[in-house]
């Protein structure tokens, strides 16, 4: 007979040893603390026919969107396959799910994930792939809708709900419910206070009400409960140096980079990836940053043959620009090109977004910002095609306004500062960017005003203790 786990979902195995390392990998999965991959390593070795452990296996690594992750991936799903002939209807899904993500077709594979939902509402595994396949895809809606479907089958009784709050959290942030996002991701932590998920979706709603003191607030006040021993942690890191650098501290970037964004040569790709979102918004402000780029570039170079999904791409062709790795950048764009002519989710991601952003930010390091501008203003509106967050993207956007003003578009560049301020007004750096602009086209009263209001969004208040920087904000 079948077992069920903690939330009465069925499992084929009748080994009880295996089950409880299952739940436990799948934990630590959903909290990104330890490694779970050890952990159902060690539930694989007690039962080897166990089928959903191979399943989460399969589902952390796809997850990871590294190519040189696949050989691990397929040699789970070939053993879930293997077994299948005792699996229940779950269990083939997720098996199913998991080839299509293997077949190239991440649409399928998250329909498959999400499929599985209708007849197991609590199958937290299936709802968190789905969740970051919907991310990875960039559907802001089901990021959202896909938790409100499971929502009524859920109680605070239910062992992880808290976890399915925060994902709700964070696609009520990405569709730009607020209010509610912040209300849900603080209900998620109070079932759960160890939720990075939970802590990244109110961290997500202050980044994009430009609410700076709160998030710095938030993020070293809860340290304790997002960052030791905790996978996840890089990417709260990254929020809290954004806020950092919305108020010019640039220093304080700097040692947060160092400290907890890079500390050590990784390659692991979603690291990366902030790491070069980072150094990039760096380098658009012409701040030095050393050898960094250096170390994180060489990371990227293997990954310059072939392309395997867009967004990580575009993060490599950041790197590879700011060091001037042109021969780098000479094969990523040739792989971007072979990857545009292919078939499958990724294929149509790189046509529409990555292989313009690409030759757009090629352009920008040769210093043909009139390119760079006419390649983005193509990509901005369709970004969003090839997943990410909010805050992620706005690279592109942050990218086109310094390509404007360099390529003396100055009336453009004002009006991309004016939607910035308009869109989060108490951004510094958005109003030392209309001060900018404003420059360019010959308004100095309007530029001073601009930079008086960057420098009074600066100052500390109310107790506060921020940071000031008035020349990283001129």
């Amino acid at each position: 007979m079948s077992l069920l786990d903690r939330r009465d979902v069925p499992v084929s195995t009748q080994n009880r040893d295996s089950l409880a390392r299952y739940e436990a990998a799948a934990d630590q999965f959903h909290s990104y603390f330890g490694d779970p991959l050890a952990t159902i390593d060690d539930a694989l070795a007690a039962d080897p026919h166990f089928i959903m452990g191979h399943c989460l296996r399969a589902g952390m690594v796809l997850t990871a969107t590294d190519k040189r992750a696949l050989p691990l991936a397929r040699e789970s799903v070939k053993a879930a396959e293997s077994w299948s002939h005792g699996a229940n209807d779950r269990e083939r899904g997720h098996i199913a799910a998991a080839l299509a993500w293997l077949a190239g077709d991440l649409e399928e594979a998250v329909e498959r994930y999400g499929a599985i939902l209708h007849d197991h509402p609590r199958d937290l595994l299936a709802l968190q792939i789905a969740h970051l396949g919907e991310f990875f895809l960039g559907r802001s809606t089901l990021l959202r809708d896909r938790v409100a479907q499971v929502l009524p089958h859920w109680s605070a009784a239910t062992p992880g709900y808290g976890y399915v709050l925060g994902m709700h959290a964070f696609g009520l942030e990405e569709t730009g419910l607020y209010d509610r996002a912040e209300a849900t991701g603080r209900r998620a932590l109070d079932l759960n206070r160890r939720d990075p998920w939970a802590v990244h979706a109110v961290t997500h709603v202050m980044e994009m009400q430009g609410r700076l003191a709160e998030g710095i607030a938030w993020l070293t006040s809860r340290e304790t409960d997002w960052a030791p021993d905790n996978a996840f942690a890089y990417h709260n890191w990254w929020h809290l140096a954004l806020y950092h650098l919305d108020l010019g501290d640039t220093a304080r970037v700097l040692e947060i980079y160092d400290s907890h964004i890079r500390p050590r040569s990784s390659e692991v790709v979603l690291e990366m990836i902030d790491a070069t979102a980072m150094l990039w918004r760096l380098h658009l402000r012409g701040i030095p940053v050393g050898d960094r780029w250096r170390e994180l570039a060489s990371a990227w170079e293997p990954l310059a043959e072939d392309a395997y999904y867009a967004f990580n791409d575009a993060h490599a062709m950041m790197a590879f620009v700011a060091d001037g790795r042109a021969a780098a950048a000479v094969r990523l764009l040739a792989a971007l090109e072979r990857a545009a002519q292919g078939e499958g989710t990724n294929a149509g991601m790189t046509r529409d977004v990555a292989l313009p952003l690409a030759y757009a930010l090629a352009a920008f390091g040769a210093g043909d910002y009139e390119a760079a501008v006419s390649q983005l203003s193509r990509v901005r509106p369709v970004a969003i095609r090839f997943g990410g967050s909010h805050a992620q993207r706005d690279v592109i956007a942050l990218t086109l306004v310094e390509a404007a003003l360099r390529a003396g578009r100055a009336q453009l560049a004002r009006a991309l500062a004016a939607e910035r301020t308009d869109l989060k007004p108490a951004s510094p750096f958005n109003w030392s960017l209309t001060g900018r602009a404003l420059v360019a086209t010959g308004d100095m009263d309007g530029a001073a005003a601009a930079r008086r209001t960057a420098e009074a969004l600066c100052r500390p208040s109310s107790g506060s203790r921020l940071p000031r920087n008035r020349a990283a904000m001129a």
